[in-house]
């Protein structure tokens, strides 16, 4: 139907992205086709030591999954996404292809070097989550494309991460985030991702931040110069929700929160993390 339609198509999955572009007139397409009504499209699963998450699986569907959950960032970033009508209406799928820079899935799934599976005329292939976005609102995908599936590889032992926003209210999109994915062994950090978002046209891996870490012991001076280098890294832009630096600032308390979480996670503590709200 797209390849049939052409340009004035847009896709339609839960609606909370394009929905509110069309009431404010940013988008007017002439139809929209509708994925709701394909079948097969929502599940999350476990297959060949990698889990999969269908286009269509809605947040709450993820925040509820006892297997997303044995990934704590996931779980955190689906619980976290605006209020219960949303998460039960979006989709991971159409977050993706939005390719916002405030969206939550983008940082997080960055961490986990996740891959999206995308299918069109000319068949399938796999991206890389680090190739899916290629600027402010724009991703990777074909005009006639669409995201079918989500692949995140099981982190190895002795991993584990956070996610945590900062927000004015819950149902509107982040000032600022953190992602940060930790694998600790004994004391010692191996391997360290982190991710900010909305605070650039995409999500921006600070390796400064990740080198601060690597090979170190977690401590408030590493986590601290950790955070001050990803304060650095941030490129935002001053709007309703702060000046420039205030987001700088923001960028630097909750990359320290997601990397104090994420260790103790991978120490094997049960840590529970939620979004700072104004």
């Amino acid at each position: 139907m797209l390849s049939q339609l052409g340009a004035d198509a847009k896709v339609l999955a839960g609606g909370q992205s394009l929905i509110p572009l069309m009431k404010l007139r940013f988008a007017n397409p002439e139809h929209l086709v509708d994925l709701n009504f394909v079948p097969g499209l929502s599940y999350v699963t476990n297959g060949d030591s990698q889990l999969r998450i269908g286009a269509l699986t809605r947040h709450a569907e993820i925040e509820d999954s006892e297997i997303a959950a044995r990934i704590p960032i996931l779980h955190d970033c689906a619980a976290g996404i605006a209020d219960v009508q949303v998460r039960n209406r979006g989709t991971v799928g159409g977050s993706l292809a939005e390719a916002d820079p405030s969206g939550d899935w983008g940082p997080v799934l960055l961490t986990l070097a996740a891959e999206v599976r995308c299918i069109g005329p000319k068949g399938e292939r796999v991206l890389p989550i680090s190739k899916f976005f290629v600027d402010a609102y724009t991703s990777a995908l074909a005009p006639n494309e669409l995201v079918s599936e989500v692949l995140v590889k099981s982190p190895p032992k002795g991993s584990s991460g956070a996610y945590v926003a900062f927000k004015r209210s819950a149902p509107v999109y982040a000032s600022a985030s953190a992602a940060v994915q930790l694998t600790l062994e004994g004391d010692v950090c191996r391997e360290a991702a982190i991710v900010l978002g909305a605070v650039g046209l995409m999500p921006i891996r600070v390796q400064e931040a990740e080198g601060a870490l690597r090979g170190q012991k977690i401590t408030p001076q590493t986590t601290a110069q950790a955070a001050e280098a990803a304060r650095a890294a941030a490129d935002p832009q001053p709007d309703m929700r702060g000046s420039a630096e205030y987001k700088r600032v923001l960028v630097a308390g909750l990359v320290k929160r997601a990397i104090e979480v994420a260790a103790r996670r991978a120490r094997g503590e049960r840590v529970e993390i939620t979004h700072a709200y104004c």
